[in-house]
């Protein structure tokens, strides 16, 4: 067995222990849940600049499109089996994926909008990066994904959502102060 499937099954094993534990994990997995902080989080980023918001939500937006289809590509270069397809005695506590498992595209999404604001808002990097931990683990736990498919999510979109907005601070007048 090796470590990523053993580590694998230390979270899954908590599967199906608890129904409050496996309705959060399954909530966490619902990428409907996204919307209402995403909407929150929109409504303050226009209070705070909606000059800023016209230019840099639409590249967030594009980033997040891209590399979800990048994602897809991946996965079938990749061609790995998920964890639910792979192994016949997990805790799987929802359907699973019709396509393969590395990379996990919410780890990608995830990371991809939580690295675009923490290099534009340093500080909301302790509110967004706890959720992307919990989102991936959460596909760990329902049975989803392996942890280095949400690894490898997170990398890929926390590179690409950081450099990005780098870009963007770098190249664009969107800004009137050093770090509004």
């Amino acid at each position: 067995m090796s470590v990523d499937e053993s580590i694998f099954r230390v979270i899954n094993g908590f599967a199906g222990q608890s129904a409050w534990l496996d309705e959060l994990a399954l909530g966490l997995s619902r990428s409907s849940l996204l919307w209402v902080p995403g909407i929150l989080l929109v409504g303050y980023w226009l209070w705070l600049s909606w000059r800023e918001v016209l230019l840099a939500a639409p590249v967030l937006a594009g980033s997040i499109g891209l590399l979800d289809f990048v994602g897809a590509r991946i996965k079938d270069l990749a061609a790995r089996p998920r964890p639910c397809m792979a192994l016949p005695d997990i805790h799987q506590i929802e359907a699973c994926g019709k396509t393969f498992g590395f990379p996990s595209n919410h780890a990608i999404n995830t990371a991809t909008a939580a690295a675009f604001f923490h290099v534009l808002y340093p500080r909301s990097g302790w509110v967004s990066w706890p959720l992307v931990a919990m989102i991936g683990l959460s596909r760990v736990y329902i049975g989803a994904h392996y942890v280095t498919d949400v690894l490898g999510g997170w990398v890929i979109g926390g590179v690409f959502g950081a450099g990005v907005a780098w870009l963007l601070l770098r190249y664009s007048r969107v800004r009137s102060c050093a770090r509004c």
